[in-house]
């Protein structure tokens, strides 16, 4: 996730860190070189037949709601995931409060905190696809974090782990009645967040949708240079560029927003908000907590 300041009005024309740009430029460009192309053939060639402004404009703010619903639907998505992970964090920071009122300080309540990292960290290797084995060593010997990543889904094994902690007390009746059940609301809460991350990365918008907002997109760009051929002459090839620029550049944002996992610029910062969850799991331990992660040239992972 980009961090940084809003650039001011100069420096905002030349920013490319988080721009579109660079994944769209070919198509711009294209797009420029087919408006010259159909002025030159409309000039020395043949002229060429040309398409009403007005229905180009009609066709442009249909086009402009497709990319609109479109675009919001992703952005939803995207806001979401970030509700999900801000909502783990206040839980997990939770099971830490539980434990100081059920358990006091005791070795079971760190092995509970100790298994809470552990599933948040395992939880963002699923959704990004990456090995997070050095995260836990810090917090599980090696031959339990294995054991914790060989199952098919291994964060909802750490959740088990915590459950089968709480089992364990509630046998030895270390733990009331009471706390059990407060413990098992925030565990469920841990769950269907989980679930939640689980369903945005696997449930994509429906293909058709974007389908046709792409083909959409791409004669709308290609039918315009023969509205401009008249009304703007010359300045058709910028003009088609600018328009290129606008529904080219919707489209990309919309792809990078409908999964937020992935670690890409725009992603949601899951390695800092991890970090986050260790610093407060060990200032609720009395542990030296790590420092917190740091913007990178305004990128934040």
């Amino acid at each position: 996730m980009i961090v940084r300041d809003q650039p001011s009005s100069l420096t905002l024309f030349f920013v490319m860190q988080g721009s579109v740009v660079p994944r769209i430029f070919a198509r711009m460009v294209g797009v420029a070189l087919l408006s010259v192309l159909v002025l030159l053939v409309d000039h020395h060639i043949t002229p060429l037949p040309q398409i009403s402004i007005a229905a180009m404009s009609i066709f442009g703010i249909a086009l402009s709601l497709f990319l609109g619903f479109r675009n919001n639907a992703a952005y939803d998505r995207w806001w979401e995931a970030r509700k999900l992970w801000g909502a783990m964090i206040a839980d997990i920071r939770s099971l830490g409060r539980h434990g100081s009122i059920f358990l006091a300080n005791g070795p079971s309540r760190a092995r509970i905190l100790a298994l809470a990292v552990a599933f948040a960290h395992l939880h963002r290797g699923f959704l990004r696809g990456v090995d997070v084995k050095p995260a836990l060593r810090d917090w599980l010997d090696e031959a339990e974090s294995e054991a914790l990543i060989a199952n098919r889904n291994a964060a909802d094994a750490a959740l088990r782990q915590i459950a089968d902690e709480l089992a364990d007390l509630t046998a030895q009746e270390k733990i009331s009645g009471y706390g059990q059940m407060t413990f098992a609301r925030t565990l469920a809460a841990l769950a269907e967040a989980q679930a939640g991350c689980e369903r945005i990365m696997t449930t994509p918008l429906p293909f058709v949708y974007s389908l046709l907002v792409r083909r959409t997109t791409y004669l709308y760009c290609w039918l315009l240079p023969f509205a401009l051929i008249e009304a703007t002459g010359w300045f058709a090839p910028l003009l088609s560029a600018i328009v290129a620029y606008v529904f080219f550049g919707l489209q990309a944002v919309t792809n990078e927003l409908e999964l937020p996992f992935r670690n890409v610029q725009n992603g949601l910062p899951l390695d800092a908000m991890c970090r986050v969850i260790e610093i407060s799991v060990c200032e609720a331990l009395d542990r030296t907590p790590p420092p917190a992660l740091l913007p990178e040239n305004h990128v934040l992972t």
